[in-house]
């Protein structure tokens, strides 16, 4: 007997309730995590007083005081927990507890507090809630221990995802969560319940940086410096973000939408043309000076397309000629053509739009007619929208009324209103999408007729972007190019100039009293080297922006 207690000394293992009887060094970790739980029975001081109570009632001797800040447990990428666990495991006189009001204090990473715990355990450190009576000393202590790690993750999880949802939802209704972007103000209205967001003074001066980047292609450092000549210091880097943050152009953009964008209640900075005008601009930002220059040289590049194979034309430089091309690069075509002859019919073509004098006033009453008629469907057809969504908020108002009389229980009530509440937002939706209405349509079918008178000239004095705009203002789609043929062909043309290029035809027509089918018929039928593909669409707003042409 003698010779086993000798023995004893080379025993492998640790008794750790013998080492808790010797050692009763511990550390207290307190946390809050946000300062409304300073108000609530969390507090950091109600901690504090029950881990001291709970040490003189065990006679443990603390060490260290850890936390007291308004950290949060989701992640153990905290400095103060880091910090005491640091202290613990680097302590001369053996520390044997961490004190802690209730694990949740601890962590609430789940399992990554269990792997915490484990580690310090290798180490005979054991984490005590002093409200819940845990032995982590046993296997089944540790086992409660982790479940109860687990549901702090879970309860966690669930908070998190109930203030998610509440913030999807909040951003589905057009209404901003967080500061503002800058530029942006928010503007609180006595007894108005809906947040209001206005555009300062440096929105203000935002807006001329948009429009100096779509309209004038200026560098970030050229808009920066004219910024700053007008009071507002910005860095170039900072003017990337804001031309990609889709807020400006009136539109809600967050990870938590998942994907979706959702159009806002504030008023937008800009157009949403303008803002795609400079964002595409800056796609292309990575493409070296002398690609741009290219462009400058190629405006059809892309805009058209091979009639044959669909392929987009690229463009290329011969610089034993110093002339350019435009190419095709699909297989088995490849075909080339020189620039200044592929613009120079293209310069033909927009010549075509110009119309005699004598048949100016007839055309724009013509086109004023069409226009009438066409704001006439689309006045109807909000009025028929308008009249579909009220009879769906009727049945909507009948089902709560149902649901709040006991007829039908959540399950059903909450279907069918879903239902009925996606129906009005789609409604809604064709309404936004219907043609907008033109306060002054005389003013903008005189601009446009005599817009066309010189719809050559204009293209070919103007820079790039404004080359860029107009071609894609009248012909839509693009152009194709028949090699074969040697003619450009398109499949739709801007309503407005469709109607001009075709009037001469329609007009000569009713004067030689032809019926008003075949004329009507003849509207649609470009002259030779244009062809439409379909019908072009009743809809049609003249919208260009050409700086100052």
């Amino acid at each position: 007997m003698e010779n086993l207690t000798l023995l004893t000394q080379f025993a492998k293992g640790k008794d750790l309730k013998r080492i808790e009887t010797k050692e009763q060094n511990a550390v207290i970790y307190t946390r809050v995590s946000s300062k409304e739980q300073a108000d609530t029975n969390k507090s950091l001081d109600w901690q504090l007083k029950y881990c001291n109570d709970y040490a003189v009632k065990n006679n443990m001797q603390v060490l260290g005081f850890f936390g007291g800040t308004y950290e949060s447990a989701k992640t153990d990428e905290r400095n103060e927990f880091n910090r005491m666990i640091r202290f613990v495991k680097n302590q001369k006189e053996k520390i044997s507890y961490i004190l802690v009001y209730s694990l949740d204090r601890f962590s609430r990473s789940g399992e990554n507090a269990i792997y915490i715990s484990s580690e310090l355990k290798k180490r005979g450190i054991q984490i005590v809630s002093v409200t819940q009576p845990i032995d982590a000393s046993t296997h089944t202590g540790t086992l409660q221990q982790n479940i109860q790690f687990i549901f702090s993750k879970y309860d966690n999880d669930l908070r998190t995802q109930k203030t998610i949802d509440g913030m999807r939802e909040k951003l589905r209704r057009g209404e901003w969560t967080g500061g503002c972007p800058l530029g942006y103000s928010y503007e609180g209205v006595a007894g108005e319940r809906y947040q209001r967001i206005v555009i300062n003074a440096t929105g203000k001066l935002l807006r001329h940086a948009f429009h100096w980047k779509a309209l004038e292609n200026m560098t970030h450092t050229t808009i920066a410096e004219k910024l700053a000549k007008r009071g507002l210091k910005i860095d170039r880097k900072r003017l990337t973000e804001i031309f990609r943050n889709p807020f400006y152009c009136g539109y809600l953009s967050n990870r938590i939408l998942k994907g979706e964008i959702v159009k806002g209640n504030h008023e937008a900075l800009v157009s949403e043309q303008i803002f795609l005008q400079v964002n595409n601009l800056m796609s292309r930002k990575n493409k070296n000076e002398r690609e741009w220059k290219d462009n400058e040289n190629l405006p059809l590049k892309h805009f058209v397309k091979c009639f044959y194979c669909k392929t987009p034309y690229t463009g290329y430089l011969v610089k034993s000629k110093n002339l350019y091309y435009y190419k095709c690069n699909s297989i088995g075509c490849k075909c080339n053509r020189s620039a200044k002859e592929m613009e120079r019919k293209f310069q033909d073509l927009l010549s075509k739009f110009s119309v005699n004098d004598a048949l100016m006033a007839p055309l724009q009453l013509q086109i004023t007619k069409q226009f009438s008629a066409v704001t006439e469907n689309v006045s109807a057809d909000k009025r028929q929208l308008s009249e579909k969504i009220n009879q769906t908020r009727d049945k909507l108002e009948a089902v709560e009324e149902r649901f709040a009389t006991g007829e039908i229980d959540r399950e059903v009530f909450t279907r069918i209103s879903e239902k009925l509440k996606t129906e009005i937002a789609k409604i809604k939706e064709e309404i936004r999408h219907l043609a907008q209405e033109i306060s002054n349509p005389e003013k903008v079918i005189s601009f446009a007729l005599e817009m066309a008178q010189n719809l050559n000239k204009i293209w070919y004095s103007g820079s790039l972007q404004q080359k860029l705009i107009l071609q894609k203002l009248i012909f839509p789609n693009g152009l194709h190019y028949d090699r074969r043929n040697d003619i450009y062909r398109t499949e739709k043309i801007n309503r407005v100039f469709h109607e001009i290029i075709s009037f001469p035809t329609t007009y000569k027509n009713k004067k030689s009293g032809k019926s008003e089918k075949n004329a009507d018929d003849s509207a649609l039928v470009a002259p030779p080297g244009i062809e439409p593909g379909s019908k072009v669409p009743e809809t049609f707003i003249l919208s260009i922006e050409l700086g100052s042409q």
